[in-house]
Order: C-alpha cells, then sequence, then structure tokens
C-alpha cells in the first residue's frame, strides 16, 4: 500500500515536470550507495544539465521489485528517456519492453544489451577479469589458493567471474578454496566480515583475495589488516575505486585494481541519449569505454 503511493506521488511529480517532453529523463538504480554507481550517476547528471534535460534520479536501495514498480511510474509519467544505472535489463525485462514499447528510449550505463535497450555503455567486463585474474596469478607466481568474492546478479560482475573461470583452466596450480557471494548494499562490512571467518578457519593456506570490485576488496583487507597484519595475502579488485587506489598507494595487501573509467560511461551515455532524442540511431548498441591497471609502480610507489 505504502509502495502504491509512493509510486503515485512520484509517478505525479514526474507528470508535473513534463513541461518540455525532450527534457525529462529518468535515471533509475538500486545500487547508489555504490561509490561507482553514485559517481556515474552525478557526471551524468551533469552531462543532462549541460544538454537542458530535466533528470531525476530514484535509488531503490537494492529492492529490484521496487526498481521495476519505479520504472513503470515514470513510463506512465510518459518521460523522454529512462537510464538504468549498474542494472541488469533482463531482470526488469517487462518494464524494459514496455517502456520501448511506448516509444520512450532505455539506456543502460554499466548494464548489459537487452530486448528494448537502445544503448549501453559499459566496460568489457570479461577482459577486467582477465587483467585482474592475469595480474593476481602473476603476483602469486602461477601457483597459490585464492579465495574470490564475486555477484553474480550484476551482468558485468558475472562476465568477470566467468573471466576467472577462464583463467583457472590457464593456472592449474591456482585453486580457489573458499569464495563468497557479496551482500549488496553493504559490500565492505560484509567481505570483511567474511575474510575474518576465512582467516580463523583457513588463514594459513590463503595466499590471495580475488574480488570482483573493490568494495568486497577494502573489506577484506581491513580484515586482514586487524587480523594478520603481517601476513603476505595479496588482494587484486577492479573498479579504481578511491580508497582502494589509496590503499594501494600506502603500501596495503591491496596491489591492483582495473580501472574503469566510469566519468568516460556516463559521458558517453550522454552523447548516446543525445543522439537518441534527436532521431537518430546509434551505430552501436554496446560501447565499451577503456580500463587500466592500477599498481603501486603505476603510482610511482616504492613498496617493501
Amino acid at each position: 500500500m505504502r509502495a502504491g503511493i509512493l509510486g503515485l506521488a512520484f509517478a505525479g511529480l514526474m507528470a508535473s515536470t513534463v513541461g518540455s517532453f525532450a527534457a525529462d529523463v529518468a535515471v533509475l538504480t538500486p545500487y547508489q550507495s555504490s561509490v561507482a554507481t553514485n559517481q556515474m550517476i552525478n557526471v551524468f547528471q551533469d552531462k543532462a544539465k549541460a544538454a537542458g534535460w530535466n533528470a531525476t534520479v530514484v535509488d531503490t536501495r537494492g529492492d529490484m521489485g521496487q526498481l521495476a514498480s519505479r520504472i513503470e511510474d515514470v513510463v506512465a509519467a510518459k518521460v523522454a528517456a529512462i537510464v538504468l544505472v549498474s542494472v541488469d535489463p533482463t531482470q526488469i525485462q517487462d518494464q524494459v519492453s514496455a517502456a520501448a514499447a511506448a516509444g520512450i528510449p532505455v539506456i543502460t550505463i554499466d548494464g548489459a544489451k537487452a530486448p528494448g535497450v537502445a544503448l549501453n555503455v559499459t566496460s568489457d567486463n570479461f577482459e577486467l577479469g582477465t587483467k585482474l585474474s592475469d595480474f593476481l596469478f602473476g603476483k602469486l607466481g602461477g601457483k597459490g589458493n585464492i579465495v574470490k568474492f564475486f555477484y553474480s546478479a550484476h551482468p558485468g560482475v558475472h562476465q568477470r567471474e566467468l573471466a576467472l573461470d577462464a583463467a583457472l583452466k590457464k593456472y592449474p596450480d591456482i585453486k580457489v578454496i573458499a569464495d563468497h557471494y557479496v551482500v549488496v548494499p553493504g559490500p565492505i562490512d560484509d567481505a570483511r566480515k567474511t575474510t575474518e571467518n576465512w582467516l580463523k578457519s583457513q588463514g594459513d593456506q590463503i595466499d590471495a583475495v580475488w574480488a570482483a570490485w573493490d568494495e568486497p576488496a577494502i573489506g577484506a583487507q581491513l580484515a586482514i589488516e586487524a587480523d594478520k597484519p603481517d601476513s603476505k595475502i595479496i588482494i587484486a579488485g577492479i573498479d579504481g575505486n578511491p580508497q582502494a587506489v589509496e590503499l594501494i598507494k600506502a603500501c596495503s595487501h591491496i596491489k591492483g585494481t582495473v580501472s574503469q573509467d566510469f566519468d568516460a560511461m556516463a559521458g558517453l551515455a550522454a552523447e548516446g541519449l543525445t543522439q537518441i532524442l534527436a532521431g537518430k540511431t546509434p551505430e552501436k548498441v554496446e560501447v565499451f569505454a577503456p580500463a587500466k591497471l592500477i599498481t603501486p609502480e603505476t603510482l610511482g610507489v616504492t613498496c617493501p
């Protein structure tokens, strides 16, 4: 009942703003608490403001059911476009298809291709996972035990996990001795608690932590620093999260992150939406932003 009232209120708000149809853009995500997701939203909002769009952001705080409902609200409000950030559109396929059928373009940032999605701007997540795995396995000399943090609900993060599986076939002496499906929201605290348990049960066997993104890597670092600060456990992740980069600079257990260009993703999405709202069709339905490996060496730091 409460959700329905909130939905009607939001729809009314959006409807009241439809003065210039092309200017009303709904930006929706279940993960605005994520540093990377919030960064992309902020950059997109800046681009939207520069373009003269009225961008309204909705965060459903991990609730996919609410996300589906809010998409239905903005479709009913007849917005000019819908931008989904860090979402697998196939999980809300009915709503995405309904938006497309209503003539409302759906753009995804850090998402995936799906029926009804006009443009997806992301990184090549399989490549990210490959870079992470090759870096970590190289640091181990091609032999050792790793623990793994993953989150298959996100299409890009799942691709990184598939890249790990492929890399493990090339490195038969690397073994995954434990894994954990990360709780979102709250990945840092969840990874910290999980790592604490791993350290108690099998800490002497762990050589490295493979984190599908940086927030679980940060959680693992907090646990290791508190419980086994002198251990040689290596941690690596993906995203280029500023906190992770600072920990790399500080010569912590985090030794690398594959940095995504989130600003570029948001910018490319805004450029693509400009073309779509002008009646043009993007040359490609999926565009990849560049990525690079960050290590102490790339930061000019010498660690003991």
